[in-house]
């Protein structure tokens, strides 16, 4: 066995061990998961939901039992293996029986963000051909109803079932979780679901165990590093390894009461294999909000004995300046990180530790590597973990390709068993370099003993909130403003959100521009997220802009940052 000091100098490779050597993966489809975890524990609670109506509860069973409810009425419309079923809901009870409903049928669920815009989604439904929609109607401020009917306005023309878009030529069917849509192709979710009423549950039962663990399961969506966001094709092993993955690392034990709230979307891959996959595969209880609202989350947090919170560093912020923080009843909180807010309150008695020393993307599903829960300090030694079973790390020279040696910085490059099926639209061999690695456009070096440590970006990506955002996206939204000469996004260190957007402009000789102004602009053609925070403003000297308009984005971060008094 090689020892650290054999390694010094060592090619940066490292690998886990064999996928087969995990304990406590189950069945790799989500069809076999979803009926492993009924099997196990049909009668607690998979999910509580809140709402206007009264609190919505369901049993393991019951979620099977909707799920399948969902795939009858998907395959009465038509659905079959490989189509694809777009869902667009918050965390809510539907987007659940949605998705593994999708699966049950054979489908492939297309997981979109409830933060976009006209424009967004516009792309979203382009990239993704769904044959079928199924959408909340309102969410925050915007009515998704009247979106679908202003980017295709055949919608309003025609019945349910009869719609034959030129925009969106495989769109047949949409249905709306909320008010219906009287006179238009969108049918109500009671009036979707009671299509499917003489469609045989054998037949359904018959596709899911016909599901293999390499076909496609879910089609998730990342900004990456262009304009454009990429659709990312995920095998169902792919995805179940991390859901029972994710059981393991935070440390679930049979007799462990998992009571898991967030209002992260589930449409975020991060939050879908943390939050959703862990608690099921644990036999716990989803608390579901809908939206983000602190006072809200705490009362939740009390009423629900909430052990097991997933939350961003900048919800954290806000929840511990809730007007009830101080006094709500948390004791119940027993999985929280020992640096959260959460750890310090009075009722609440924690020196757990989560396993955040991990690394991952969305097209491995998540992480490659990874620390369970309580790693001491000394053996994570501020690193973001080892490379987990099945997976190969090797840090590579960005320009030629060439593997480096244990300790130097470049590419951090992936492979293993979690690694997605491709980009919608790229073929593989233009995604993975010649040894079937991906390369991730992150920087990072491997140590002598393979733990990764992660040093930044190669891309220019901004990482805020635990969202992405692509500075190419706000850059080419700028663009069209008519008083922006020039517009240069990029990210800035923040104490709560990781990185905040920071928007850098170089305004057109005599145009009456302010940061309010070109804020308000960029909120009507971009999710809320994506607005920076800050829009500074300066002239083509600051910035010593060279012919073809380009800046080293190195120097505009330095800029940026000394402007808003940052060190």
């Amino acid at each position: 066995m090689a020892t650290p000091t054999d390694l010094a100098g060592a090619p940066a490779i490292a690998s886990g061990p064999p996928l087969a050597e995990e304990p406590g993966l189950g069945a790799l489809t989500l069809p076999g998961f979803l009926r492993e975890v009924t099997d196990a524990f049909g009668e607690r609670t998979a999910l509580l939901a809140h709402e206007e109506s009264g609190t919505v509860s369901w049993t393991y069973r019951d979620l099977w039992d909707r799920s399948l409810e969902v795939a009858r009425a998907l395959r009465a419309a038509g659905v079959g293996k490989d189509s694809r079923v777009g869902v667009l809901m918050t965390n809510r009870p539907e987007w659940l029986s949605a998705v593994f409903g999708t699966a049950l049928a054979g489908g492939v669920a297309v997981t979109l963000s409830t933060f976009s815009t006209r424009a967004e989604l516009h792309d979203l439904l382009t990239i993704s051909g769904v044959s079928v929609l199924l959408f909340e109607r309102h969410v925050a401020r915007t009515d998704f109803a009247e979106t679908l009917l202003e980017l295709e306005p055949t919608i309003g023309t025609v019945e349910p079932g009869a719609l034959r878009s030129t925009t969106y030529p495989f769109l047949r069917r949409i249905a709306v979780v909320g008010e219906p849509r009287a006179g238009t192709a969108i049918e109500s979710w009671d009036d979707l679901l009671a299509g499917g009423a003489d469609e045989p549950v054998a037949g359904i039962e018959a596709s899911a165990a016909a599901v293999r663990p390499s076909d496609t399961a879910v089609l998730f969506f990342s900004s990456g590093t262009t304009s454009k966001p990429k659709g990312i094709r995920s095998a169902h092993r792919g995805v179940t390894v991390q859901m029972w993955r994710f059981r393991r690392m935070f440390g679930f034990g049979p007799d462990d009461t998992v009571r898991c709230w967030t209002a992260n979307g589930f449409f975020w891959s991060g939050n879908f294999g943390q939050a959703l996959g862990a608690t099921l595969a644990a036999g716990g209880t989803l608390i579901l909000q809908r939206t983000f609202d602190a006072a809200e989350a705490v009362a939740l947090f009390e009423s629900e004995r909430v052990t097991f919170p997933v939350a961003w560093p900048h919800q954290w912020a806000q929840l511990a300046d809730a007007p009830h923080w101080a006094d709500a009843d948390l004791g119940a909180l027993r999985f929280v990180d020992a640096d959260t807010p959460a750890a310090a309150h009075p009722t609440v008695d924690t020196n757990w530790t989560q396993p955040g020393r991990a690394y991952g993307n969305t097209e491995t599903f998540t992480i490659s590597t990874c620390y369970p829960a309580c790693t001491p300090d000394d053996v994570h030694a501020g690193s973001s973990g080892i490379p987990l079973p099945g997976n190969t790390i090797k840090i590579a020279d960005p320009l030629t390709g060439a593997v480096l040696t244990r300790g130097e910085a470049g590419e951090i490059c992936v492979k293993g068993p979690t690694l997605m099926l491709g980009y919608e639209g790229i073929p593989l061999d233009e995604t993975l370099d010649a040894d079937g690695y991906f390369p991730t456009g992150d920087s990072g070096y491997l140590d002598e003993t393979g733990r990764l440590y992660w040093k930044g970006r190669l891309t220019d990506l901004i990482k805020t909130g635990g969202a992405n955002v692509s500075p190419l996206e706000v850059d080419a939204e700028l663009a069209r403003h008519p008083g922006v000469k020039v517009g240069r996004t990029v990210g800035v260190p923040h104490d709560t959100l990781g990185e905040a957007v920071v928007s850098c402009v170089i305004p057109h000789s005599g145009a009456d521009l302010d940061a309010d102004t070109v804020r308000t602009f960029l909120r009507e053609r971009l999710a809320a997220y994506k607005v920076p925070r800050h829009v500074l403003f300066f002239t083509e000297d600051d910035l010593a802009l060279t012919g073809s308009a380009k800046i080293k984005s190195a120097d505009l971060r330095r800029l940026a940052a000394e402007r808003l008094d940052i060190t």
